[in-house]
């Protein structure tokens, strides 16, 4: 079974809420932040950092 990079961190973010290890409000922050980055001209860099990123982990 194949999980996306997205639902991967969606999941990483309900296990540290859950865990009491963040709270929700910094967590709601932190994902704002994350759409509004994504509709900048940083947009694609980003994209392609964390495309070359999740190339090199698989390849180990």
């Amino acid at each position: 079974m194949a999980l996306s990079i997205s639902a991967a961190a969606l999941l990483g973010i309900i296990v540290l809420v859950r865990g009491g290890y963040v709270r929700v409000g910094s967590a709601l922050a932190c994902t704002l932040f994350g759409f509004t980055l994504a509709a900048t001209g940083l947009a694609p860099a980003i994209n392609n950092g964390l495309a070359s990123l999740a190339g090199l982990i698989s390849s180990l």
